[in-house]
């Protein structure tokens, strides 16, 4: 009977151990542990303080004062003929309404796109590209210069990029695909603009 009691208080005691080791589990250590033992606990990292004289940055979405903005444009140096070549490439690719890249361009996308192939970043967009580069007269225009012309707005709305003679490549929404046009031509001769060279 004493025998009885103690193995059911012992079997109890080893019940209750393990019921309050499941209930609360062990928290998950990394594998190996070496000198677990022995290991300091780890330290929580703390940033290091910024330099006192540090300027203040804006915070976000604050706009950039005009005089802040890189308005400058530095002259490139890049092959204008090889430029025109991979313009001519992309003769036929679909015009697509903020396109900049094979898939479909519209006019600024195509300049963009071209350029940069050549390690020169221009701006996104038509108006910003017609105020960048040197500005030339009609009898100047060369290969690899841009020319822009006044089509749905006054200023400049449509961009292009001059291939010899008086021809340009441009990626156009009318009649859809990238092709060759000319300045001579009565549409464009009445709507152009201007013209820019980015490069010496």
């Amino acid at each position: 009977m004493l025998r009885t009691l103690i193995w059911t208080l012992a079997l109890a005691s080893l019940t209750s151990a393990c019921a309050s080791t499941r209930a609360v589990p062990a928290a998950p250590r990394p594998f190996p542990i070496p000198g677990a033992s022995h290991a300091p606990p780890p330290q929580p990292r703390v940033a290091p303080e910024p330099p006192t004289d540090a300027p203040a940055l804006p915070e976000f979405g604050t706009p950039i004062p005009p005089s802040d903005r890189p308005d400058r444009f530095e002259v490139q140096v890049f092959d204008s003929y090889s430029l025109v070549g991979t313009a001519l490439g992309l003769r036929g690719i679909p015009y697509r309404n903020g396109g900049t890249d094979p898939q479909g361009f519209d006019c600024s996308g195509f300049t963009q796109y071209v350029f940069a192939k050549y390690g020169v970043t221009l701006p996104r967009d038509v108006r910003s590209q017609y105020r960048i580069g040197r500005p030339i007269g009609p009898e100047e225009i060369s290969p690899g210069d841009l020319v822009f012309f006044a089509t749905t707005d006054p200023g400049a709305s449509h961009v292009a990029i001059a291939i010899g003679g008086d021809g340009f490549v441009h990626a156009p929404s009318t009649w859809g695909t990238v092709r060759v046009e000319f300045l001579s031509g009565t549409y464009w001769s009445r709507r152009f603009l201007g013209a820019r060279r980015l490069t010496n």
